[in-house]
């Protein structure tokens, strides 16, 4: 069995946790996935310092919905053609992970597991984005380590999280988002004995 078939197995048996906080903006992202000789990778976006927030940061491509959309998933393949000039019926949508609430931007955030072709020609929009980062995924489910640290907000603690990969930083809701894909896949996969042969 592939990692692919696999991860969307695991996917498919867990019903995701649903969020509707009031007062709070629908969101949704695109963990896109692809495999390569060198084993299972992530796609994610580094931001340029020109746009309105998350300046330089790293996150998955994705954005706010619209009505126009009609329904999330739409609204992440629509950003990730928009960002990276991914083209939706180029992404296999293989499962869903749990709403993510930000109250930094009173956001919801749902993402989507899919697979992308590879190798693929990526058109990042110049104005959103500076760079595309490859993070592959195997050492990060088999032994990455997420640094954790407690900021106050709004009075109240929370958690926010950190992961360091090639010099680069990805934290916040992106590391949150990151942190669950791995805690869902992790264990099933190590299980299944194909990460040895993934690496």
């Amino acid at each position: 069995m592939s990692l692919r078939v696999e991860m969307a197995g695991i996917l498919a048996q867990r019903r995701p946790h649903r969020e509707a906080p009031p007062g709070f903006r629908r969101a949704a992202v695109l963990l896109p996935l692809y495999e390569t000789a060198t084993g299972l990778h992530l796609l994610l976006t580094k931001r340029t310092d020109r746009v309105p927030t998350h300046k330089g940061q790293i996150s998955f491509p994705g954005g706010g919905f619209h009505e126009a959309d009609g329904d999330l998933q739409t609204t992440a393949l629509r950003e990730s053609e928009e960002e990276i000039g991914l083209r939706p019926g180029d992404v296999a949508i293989v499962g869903v992970l749990d709403d993510t609430v930000t109250d930094a931007s009173a956001h919801v955030v749902r993402p989507f597991v899919g697979f992308i072709p590879y190798p693929y020609v990526f058109r990042p929009d110049p104005f959103e984005i500076e760079d595309l980062i490859h993070l592959p995924l195997v050492p990060v489910i088999t032994g990455g380590r997420f640094r954790e640290e407690v900021w106050e907000r709004g009075g109240r603690p929370h958690s926010v999280f950190f992961y360091e990969h090639d010099g680069q930083t990805i934290w916040g809701l992106t590391a949150r988002i990151l942190k669950q894909f791995v805690e869902v896949v992790g264990g099933p996969l190590r299980q299944s004995g194909l990460l040895d042969t993934a690496r």
